[in-house]
Formats: structure tokens, sequence, C-alpha cells
């Protein structure tokens, strides 16, 4: 098995490259398809995201670049601009060490500015298909020297009906360039696409024990939609997330959540599709430096978003299918990391929970809105593991006196009552100790300008607490 990147086929150069900045041992995506792509067959590889897919593509495109010839050799379509910005960044930190030209061209920048470099010598373009469309319209790129092209995301881009345009693009290439299609799924018009586009592709497939890592542990929290803003506080305040990413079904929604999560005193900020490129790319940069806690989203604004450190993911609205809960929760336990998925659940959401419980093959772990595991019996266990047992007369909502309240006392909305925090106290403690001691290998992972990252992560942990008391 190859222990490193000079055994699957990378130069010397390359490598040293990689050592620099942390990157020693190839991931299993990366050591079956490099050797397959330096060899130029077309690929179809499936892999979850955070498994190192971009590298697996991209150290293969640098090996066959050639310097000196003045024009486009490699594209990289992405769906999304976040992630065509992300790509872009992954590639220069190694490209431009070893003289290769490298544009993004996506929605939201300027396009003349893009024209202007679009004139120099660009080796490799990473771009949206929207974008790229609009630069053929105008004749102001040209495709016909691309030997190598990527589809980024195929599944993703088959959802947000880029198909067509990708098709459109495909036929501006030459017919003798090398494909290759990487996706966390490979749905059956995927498989249509790479049959009519690509040449006797090699079909590699990377998955780990059940579809979704199982480093990401996954619950379920039972509540009401009028409920869902203090049930998504109370699991914030109980699990201490360093960084978090909320889902929402749409701008609105999300946007709405956002302004009610600052309101309640959290470092929070929205990532959807009405923002600016210029507001998209701020509020990005804010919470890759742990200078926001939350980003609230929507699905499409953060497709293939990879940020160090996120620790948890909420699922506000719960997914419209198994993709995409899949493409959710993989944005934490990244890289051998490990994450918590907290999903939650009103009523009307059940039959939806069903549909993703069997698509990924098991049943999640399914809690109430106080934390008590829901186990279809009189005995239920706290987060902690403990068994709990109560009378009808004591449990919250059936009239008594519960949770130590006395009849008839209200508690603020997303705060828990004394005798709450006992019962959720332990098990808070449990969860924040185990996520301490995933930290390590999250602050391995941060790059090395972050000298202030262990300050922001205990500020991460207490700042609940002290804006609750303040």
């Amino acid at each position: 098995m190859p222990t490193d990147f000079l055994t699957l086929g990378i130069r010397p150069e390359i490598n040293e490259l990689l050592r620099t900045h942390g990157l020693v041992r190839p991931t299993p995506i990366q050591e079956q398809a490099i050797p397959v792509l330096l060899a130029g067959k077309d690929v179809i590889a499936q892999a979850q995201t955070g498994t190192g897919k971009t590298l697996a593509f991209v150290l293969p495109i640098l090996e066959n670049i050639d310097p000196k010839k003045p024009y486009i050799q490699a594209l990289i379509i992405t769906p999304t601009r976040e992630l065509a910005l992300q790509i872009t960044t992954e590639v220069k930190k190694l490209a431009t060490k070893l003289d290769f030209n490298v544009l993004a061209a996506y929605g939201g920048q300027d396009v003349e500015q893009q024209v202007r470099k679009l004139k120099g010598n660009i080796h490799i373009v990473i771009a949206t298909p929207g974008r790229l469309l609009d630069h053929l319209r105008r004749e102001t790129i040209r495709l016909t020297g691309v030997s190598m092209l990527v589809l980024d995301e195929a599944d993703q881009m088959l959802h947000m009906g880029f198909l067509e345009d990708v098709e459109r693009i495909i036929l501006q290439t030459s017919h003798k360039r090398q494909t290759m299609l990487f996706s966390a799924t490979i749905p059956q018009p995927i498989r249509s696409l790479a049959a009519q586009y690509m040449r006797k592709p090699v079909d590699i497939r990377v998955r780990s024990k059940r579809i979704t890592l199982d480093e990401i542990k996954q619950m379920v929290v039972e509540t009401s939609d009028r409920g869902k803003q203090d049930t998504l506080c109370r699991m914030i305040d109980l699990f201490r997330p360093y960084l978090a990413i909320v889902f929402c079904r749409t701008k609105r929604r999300a946007s709405t959540l956002n302004e009610a999560l600052i309101t309640r005193g959290y470092e929070s900020d929205e990532l959807h599709g009405d923002l600016s490129q210029a507001k998209r790319e701020q509020v990005m940069k804010r919470f890759r430096e742990a200078k926001l806690q939350i980003l609230v989203a929507t699905d499409v604004a953060s497709r293939g978003l990879d940020v160090e450190g996120v620790t948890h993911v909420f699922n506000y609205d719960i997914p419209p299918d198994v993709d995409s809960y899949i493409h959710r929760i993989g944005r934490t336990g990244r890289a051998g990391g490990t994450g918590l998925a907290i999903t939650l659940v009103s009523p009307r959401d059940r039959r939806d929970l069903q549909m993703i419980e069997k698509g990924i093959g098991m049943t999640i772990q399914k809690r109430t809105a106080d934390g008590e595991r829901i186990t279809g019996t009189p005995t239920r266990k706290t987060l902690d593991g403990k068994p709990k047992t109560q009378d009808r007369a004591s449990r919250p909502g059936r009239g008594g006196a519960a949770s130590g309240r006395s009849a008839g006392e209200k508690r603020s909305p997303g705060k828990t009552t004394s005798s709450e925090g006992t019962n959720l106290g332990k098990a808070a403690k449990n969860n924040a100790d185990e996520l301490g001691r995933r930290e390590p290998a999250a602050k391995k992972q941060a790059p090395a300008n972050k000298k202030s990252l262990p300050k922001q992560r205990e500020k991460a942990r207490t700042r609940t607490l002290t804006n609750k008391r303040g």
C-alpha cells in the first residue's frame, strides 16, 4: 500500500510542497484515483465529502500541465461560487510555486476583470457553469486546448439543473480530453452523462461502512414548528459547538433565524443566494477564522464547503432527500475528524425522516427537546446514558411540577431551569469533554498562521454562557 505521494507517482517537487502544507499521507480516494489519472484514463470517482477528493484530481492536473503552452489546459467545473473559490485557493497554494497561472470564473465577480486575465497565459480555469457559458457567448474564452476536464460535485450540478449547461460546455472541449467525474453520489442521469462523454471510465468507489461517515454521530430531536428556535438554542447551549452550521430550507427562513440568534446573543451570520459575492466571501472569511460561532445557511449556498473545525451540523429544517442529508452532515467529521449532526423534527417531518433512515440504512437515535432518549417504553435514558424514570404527573407538559418548577412557573426561552441543568449537565460535560478530546486533531489541521485559535476555541466554549449572564 502506498504510504506517501511519491509512491503514487507525484514528482518530488510537488511532494515537498505538499509536505510544507502538512500533507504527507494520501487518503483512500487519492491512493486509488491518482495512479489511474496519471495513466491518462477517464475516471468516475464516488467518495463522501471531506475525503480529499480535490487533491485527487488537482495533483494529476499539476503533473501534466505544461507551463510553456500559453492556453487553458485544465478546466474544473463546480456547481457553486463558494466551491469554485475554495478549489482555486487550494490549487494556487501549489500552482503558483510551479509557474502555473490559475483563474476562477464565477458569478458576482467583475466580468471585465476576468476578460483581461483571460488574455494572459492561463493554464487552469475553475468555473461555475453559468459564468463559463457567459464567457463562451462573449467569445472571451477558448476551450479547444483543454486536455483535462473535471466535473466536481456532479450530483449537485444535476440537482441544481446544470446538466444541460455542462453538456454545452463539454462540446466546446477537445474530444481527446481526459474526463474526471467526482461526486458523493452517482445517480442514473450522471451515469448517462458519463456514458455519452467519457471513454471507458474507471469506476472508483470509496465508501465507509455506512453511506454516511462513521465519524459523524447522528441524532434526531423531536420538537414542534413553533418550538424550533427554543429547541435549537437549547441544543447549542447544551453541546457548545466550536463552529456550527445550521441548515434552513429557504433564504427567508435562514435570514429570520439568523436575526433571532443574534438577538439572543449568539455570534451568528447567514449565507444564502441573496447576498452579494463580496458579502458571502466576507461571511466565509469570518467563519473560517472562528470569528463566528454559527453559520446559518441554505443548501445551495453551502455546497462543497470545507471548513476546518466544524464540530456540529444542525438541520433546522429536515433535508428534502437522502443526498441532501448526506451533503449537509458531511460538513462536519471531515478528513478523519469527528462531529455531531442534529436534525430537528416536527410531527409533519416524520415521513421525510423515515425516508432518510431508509436511505442511509440505519435508525437515527431520537431525543426529546429536553434531551431524553425516546425508547417507546416508560423508562427513558438521559444524554449521559443513565436510565431515567418519571411518573406522568412529573413529566414536563403533563400538568405537574416538572423539573423542579412550581405549577404555573414559566421558563425563559432557550434556557434551562436549575433542575433541568442538573439532568442535562452531566450529558453536556460528557459531550464537551468528548469534543475537547477531538479538538487537538482539528488544531493540527489548522493553518499555521492561526496562532490565536486556541484562545478563540476557549472563547467559543464559554461565550454562550457569558452572553446569557450578560
